[in-house]
């Protein structure tokens, strides 16, 4: 299994200025966050009354130059996801609550969600230590994409993905499965998330 793909196909974009530290001393390390629960009473009944839908069954398996086969658990409570097996036209988007450039771009992904159908999109919260204000987000911003979550870090640099050095960070999956683009980009409006999917996935929504 290839680790990366050519610079051809997936090219990172580092936009330091709008876009999160990966390091930043708000992300929790990969072992602080071994108690949290991303399913509590809590979250579960925050998600009941949120538009955030229940995670996706995925039946696809590991392709070449895509998803690393890793399952994350559905934020907020289901069906746990194996994201080797999303396939495209998809936006998968890397978020957490720390990080003030994915709170500001989160209402531009949920209304571009909501106004197509074409691409669909998920969120993945990621190193974060409070799944609970990252779910109330989610709820504040009317998302109605699914959400899983990634508290250990485990997709950061595994199979074809690059590591996160910065945040928000975007993949664009192709129908088949393979990384089109990412990017660590903040994206400011429902046009703009639309334009980057046409760009990188040939159709916007």
């Amino acid at each position: 299994m290839r680790r990366a793909i050519g610079a051809a196909v997936l090219t990172v974009v580092l936009a330091t200025v709008t876009a999160c530290s990966g390091s930043s001393s708000s992300t929790p390390g990969a072992g602080a966050e071994a108690t949290l629960k991303v399913a509590s009473p809590d979250l579960v009944a925050l998600k009941k009354h949120s538009d955030v839908p229940d995670c996706p069954r995925v039946t696809g398996g590991e392709v070449d130059g895509g998803m690393p086969s890793e399952t994350l658990a559905c934020l907020g409570g289901g069906r746990p996801v194996d994201v080797s097996g999303l396939r495209g036209p998809m936006i998968v988007n890397f978020w957490a609550s720390w990080c003030g450039g994915c709170r500001d771009e989160m209402p531009a992904l949920a209304a571009y969600a909501k106004s197509q159908s074409a691409v669909k999109v998920m969120g993945v919260d990621y190193l974060d230590p409070h799944p609970d204000y990252a779910l109330q987000l989610a709820t504040d911003s009317h998302v109605a994409y699914p959400l899983v979550t990634d508290l250990h870090g485990v997709l950061d640099t595994a199979g074809a993905l690059p590591h996160f050095s910065a945040m928000p960070m975007t993949v664009f999956l192709a129908a088949d499965g393979t990384i089109a683009h990412v990017e660590a980009h903040v994206y400011t409006s429902r046009q703009d998330v639309a334009a980057a999917a046409q760009r990188y996935l040939g159709v916007g929504g």
